[in-house]
């Protein structure tokens, strides 16, 4: 596979596979774990893939950190906006 500067390889987002146990449990691959700074007592959230049959985790502290920036562009967002129409 042909790799460009701006498109990383399949294999930076690839940890291999990984096999769900009665319990619903699957083992993350250490290399990932490792990777993500990923430490036994971390939450994650699942969260489906909203077209495609597939799973996303993801740490609640970085949830967490993504939702407080969001919400600080809006609001920033809205100051904006407002200021804007107080001109006119």
């Amino acid at each position: 596979m042909h790799e460009t500067q701006n498109h990383a390889s399949l294999s930076e987002f690839f940890y291999g596979a990984v096999t769900v146990g009665e319990r619903g449990q699957v083992v993350i691959p250490a290399e990932a774990r490792k990777l993500l700074h990923l430490e036994p007592g971390d939450k994650l959230l699942v969260f489906r893939h909203p077209h495609a049959p597939g799973l996303a985790l993801a740490r609640v502290d970085d949830v967490q950190d993504l939702l407080t920036l969001l919400q600080r562009m809006a609001d920033a967002l809205a100051n904006t906006t407002g200021e804007d129409a107080s001109d006119g």
